[in-house]
């Protein structure tokens, strides 16, 4: 029998991967492949280092399996079509992503593919449920996250699949790339062994961290979640943007929970943060300009700041505002940020220090080991006040009354700011300590020099803030 080709991206793994499982079933000798082409050598350098972690870790779960995993580099139309040709296979088959790039690559390749006689087909796992299944009365995407809660929730739950049991390769597999010659993690110069000791790659490091989740901290999740001193959190961001770990697979469980246990605040609330996700990716795929643009069209004309030295020192966790700066600072030594720091980072450089969203969207895309396209955009719009269900743009974060009531104690300051722990008389930790070893030599900052002064009086940036929206509105 011929075989199949079978494109891994965004789906690195063996358990509830819909394209593997039908694979298996069509009993064809299997080539998986990963392809290092544009979408993948231009990440920035933290998620670029994170895939070639992950890519490693799931060839070595395929290769237990009976399969190996083939690397090349290039166009991923160019090299599909010289493996074609080389193994005689049948056709390829991926499991979809949503951005506009992406899409537009897919839909050429599967046409030029088509055009030689090859089988070329998509499938789901990505998601829970594809973007084109869910719509309003009128037939549109939902714009408003609540009545796209109550849309998703309502339906069938999709199904995870299991595993298969047996995967049969090829008699004769083609050449590979080494993945090392790629060097996928060269842009996190010394960064990368810091960040590492936090990283939880692979899909079995995935699954752990799902059962030891949805096993215990799921409980308190409703209210720990908001509090970024505590483990209150899943961190299964970083599994789910590579695929190491399918969406469907935690709503199954979640919703089990769920039923099981009526009422179940943790366990719903996670449910919601899963539809959260789901929602990014359905406004990304029905308005790209969720990326890019201003998603309210009328925030074009907003007088936004470029970047500046106010931002520079925002980016290296130095504004002098510690809620601030202990999210940034977590950033470069665990590779993500807690998620009620990310709306404070958010908030105070787009309304406090009035910088457009893309700044920080584009420095976040250079950071985040859970760096997703559709999260990020839709985070940074909705805290700015361009992007959907945007509270109004006078909302804005106060870092010192936040950091008092999601951070009494400063646990979480004086974890990540070591002249602040100093201060207070304590030895700093690793993770403060670590931050001057993850971040460049060439900002030249000293471990041992005091805690920079704010960089703005909060109440004076907030009022800056407020005239600038009423000059635009017209107040």
């Amino acid at each position: 029998m011929p075989p199949l080709i079978l494109w891994f991206r965004r789906d690195l793994r063996l358990d509830d991967n819909p394209m593997l499982a039908a694979a298996a079933e069509t009993g064809c000798p299997l080539i998986p492949v990963f392809i290092a082409d544009d979408s993948v050598m231009g990440l920035g350098a933290a998620p670029r280092w994170r895939m070639g972690e992950g890519v490693a870790a799931f060839g070595k779960r395929l290769q237990a399996a009976g399969l190996r995993l083939i690397l090349r580099r290039g166009a991923a139309q160019k090299v599909l079509t010289e493996l074609t040709a080389e193994t005689g296979a049948r056709g390829v088959w991926w499991a979809r992503l949503y951005d506009p790039a992406s899409r537009s690559r897919d839909s050429k390749i599967k046409q030029a593919l088509r055009a030689r006689g090859h089988e070329a087909r998509s499938f789901p796992g990505h998601l829970l449920v594809e973007p084109w299944q869910v719509a309003t009365g009128q037939g549109g995407p939902y714009r408003v996250y609540t009545p796209f809660w109550r849309a998703v929730s309502a339906r069938d739950g999709p199904s995870p699949c299991a595993m298969p049991s047996r995967l049969r390769g090829p008699e004769r597999w083609p050449e590979s790339d080494r993945l090392a010659d790629w060097q996928l993690g060269a842009g996190m110069a010394r960064g990368a062994t810091v960040v590492a000791r936090h990283a939880r790659i692979g899909e079995v490091a995935a699954q752990a961290r799902a059962e030891a989740f949805l096993s215990s901290a799921v409980r308190d999740y409703a209210d720990a979640r908001d509090l970024p001193a505590e483990a209150g959190t899943s961190r299964l961001s970083e599994n789910l943007t590579l695929g190491e770990i399918g969406p469907r697979r935690l709503w199954a469980r979640a919703r089990m929970l769920m039923a099981v246990e009526p009422g179940h605040r943790g366990a719903e609330t996670f449910a919601r943060e899963l539809v959260w996700r789901e929602f990014a990716h359905h406004l990304m795929y029905h308005t790209p300009r969720l990326l890019s643009g201003n998603w309210r069209p009328e925030w074009d004309a907003f007088p936004w700041r470029g970047d500046s030295d106010d931002a520079e020192l925002w980016r290296r966790g130095m504004t002098g505002e510690p809620f601030v700066d202990a999210g940034m600072r977590e950033m470069y030594v665990t590779g993500t940020m807690h998620n009620r720091a990310r709306m404070i980072v958010a908030s105070y450089l787009t309304k406090h220090l009035l910088t457009d969203w893309r700044v920080g969207l584009k420095w976040f895309e250079d950071c985040l080991i859970d760096w997703d396209p559709a999260s990020n955009a839709m985070g940074w719009q909705w805290v700015a006040g361009s992007g959907p269900d945007a509270a109004p743009y006078f909302r804005i974060f106060n870092p010192a009354t936040q950091a008092e009531k999601f951070d009494k104690g400063a646990r979480y300051r004086q974890r990540h700011i070591a002249e602040l722990a100093r201060e207070a008389g304590h030895e700093p930790g690793r993770a403060a300590q670590d931050f001057f070893r993850a971040v460049p030599r060439a900002w030249g900052l000293d471990p041992d020099a005091p805690y920079p002064a704010p960089i703005i009086d909060l109440a004076k940036g907030r009022a800056r803030a407020l005239k600038a929206y009423e000059g635009r509105s017209g107040g």
